[in-house]
C-alpha cells in the first residue's frame, strides 16, 4: 500500500528591511501551529546567507525553535547549501536538529547558486560541484560511520567521528534541489529524494521527471523515489480577481529579487524571470479560487508523479492576518482535494 500524499508549508524567513523581526519571528511560530491545527504534513524553512538589506531567519535555529510548538510533526530544511559548509559542522548541526525534532527531520540539500555567497565563503568557480558531491558523501558517512578516514580534494578527516548522531536509523533522508538536468539525473544516484524547482515551466519539469526516472532505473531504485515532489508558490483567495489583487504585489517582488541573485541562470535554457508577473503566473506559480488552484496543483501530481508537495503562500510584506486566512482557505478547500485524487 502506498503512502498517503503529504502536503507541507514553506515557512516565511525572509522580511524586509523595514519590519520588526522579532514580530515576525512570533508570527512564524503562530503560522506553525496555525499549519499543523488545519492539517498539513510538515514544516519546511529555507536558507540563504548575506540577503541584506532584507532579513532572513536561519532555518537550523529556527526549526529548533519550532519543533517545540509541534512536537512529533516532520521538519525539513528547503534547503541548506551544503557547499557553503563544513561537513562536519553541517552534520552535527543537523544531527543534533533531528534528535530536538524527535527523530523527525527532512534534510533538504542544494548546491547554491549566489555569486555573492560563494565569493564570501571563497568558494571558487570549477570547485563548487566537486565540493558539494564530496560535502554531501561525508555527511553521510559521518552519520553512519564510528569513525572517518577521508583524503579527498577539499577535505581531510583522519579518524573523525561525530560527538552527536542523528535519531533515525541509519540516518535522516536527504533530499537535493535541483534546477538543471545534469543535477536532476546526478540526485537519483546520490539521494534519497529530490525537490523539483517551482519555477521552472511545468513541460521542463516533465521532461526533467523522465530524465529522474531513467537514472533511478540505471541506479537500481525505484520509481517514484520515496520523497519526489516540487516547492511552488501558491496563493488561494475567494476568487481569482481577488487572489490575484492580494497576492501578485508581492509575488513580483519576490521575482524580481530572484532575477536579481541569479537564480534564473541556472534553470535550463530558455527560462527566464525577465517577464511581466501574468506571463510569469502562468506556468511558474499557482494563483486563484480553491478550484482554480486545486486544479492547478494537481495537474502537477500527475504529471511528475508527486508524492509530496510544498507550497509556499507568503512573501515579504504581506500582513500576516492575509497569509493566515490564505492559508486556511487553503486547508478547507484545496487540502482534501490533494489528498484524495
Amino acid at each position: 500500500m502506498s503512502e498517503p500524499f503529504k502536503v507541507g508549508l514553506l515557512l516565511s524567513v525572509e522580511h524586509g528591511a523595514e519590519d520588526d523581526i522579532a514580530a515576525r519571528f512570533h508570527n512564524v511560530l503562530q503560522m506553525a501551529r496555525c499549519a499543523r491545527e488545519v492539517g498539513f504534513d510538515f514544516l519546511e524553512a529555507p536558507q540563504h546567507l548575506l540577503a541584506a538589506p532584507n532579513q532572513y531567519l536561519h532555518c537550523v535555529p529556527l526549526l529548533s525553535r519550532v519543533a517545540a510548538e509541534v512536537p512529533g510533526m516532520r521538519l525539513g530544511t528547503n534547503i541548506i547549501e551544503l557547499t557553503l559548509h563544513h561537513p562536519v559542522e553541517i552534520a552535527e548541526t543537523l544531527a543534533t536538529l533531528d534528535v530536538i525534532s524527535g527523530g523527525n527531520l527532512c534534510v533538504g540539500f542544494g548546491r547554491g547558486y549566489r555569486e555573492e555567497e560563494f565569493a564570501s565563503f571563497g568558494v571558487a568557480p570549477g570547485t563548487r560541484l566537486s565540493r558539494f558531491l564530496e560535502s554531501l558523501e561525508l555527511v553521510k558517512r559521518l552519520w553512519t560511520e564510528d569513525t572517518v578516514d577521508h583524503d579527498g580534494q577539499h577535505f581531510r578527516l583522519n579518524g573523525v567521528g561525530i560527538g552527536i548522531r542523528p535519531l533515525q536509523k541509519p540516518r535522516p533522508p536527504i533530499v537535493l534541489a535541483a534546477s538543471a538536468d545534469a543535477m536532476v539525473e546526478r540526485t537519483a544516484r546520490v539521494a534519497d529524494g529530490l525537490t523539483l524547482a517551482g519555477h521552472s515551466t511545468l513541460e521542463v519539469l516533465s521532461r526533467q521527471i523522465d530524465l529522474y526516472r531513467e537514472a533511478l532505473a540505471q541506479a537500481g531504485k525505484p520509481y517514484p523515489a520515496p520523497i519526489q515532489r516540487v516547492t511552488l508558490e501558491t496563493y488561494v483567495g475567494p476568487d481569482m480577481q481577488t487572489a490575484q489583487r492580494e497576492a501578485y504585489p508581492y509575488i513580483a517582488r519576490k521575482y524580481q529579487s530572484y532575477a536579481s541573485w541569479g537564480q534564473d541562470d541556472v534553470l535550463p535554457p530558455g527560462q527566464t524571470f525577465s517577464a511581466p508577473i501574468e506571463a510569469l503566473a502562468e506556468d511558474r506559480f499557482i494563483v486563484g479560487d480553491p478550484d482554480h488552484v486545486s486544479e492547478r496543483l494537481l495537474a502537477y501530481k500527475r504529471a511528475l508523479s508527486l508524492n509530496e508537495l510544498c507550497v509556499r503562500m507568503h512573501w515579504i510584506g504581506m500582513p500576516y492576518a492575509q497569509y493566515e486566512r490564505a492559508v486556511r482557505l487553503f486547508a478547507s478547500s484545496v487540502l482534501p482535494r490533494l489528498k484524495a485524487a
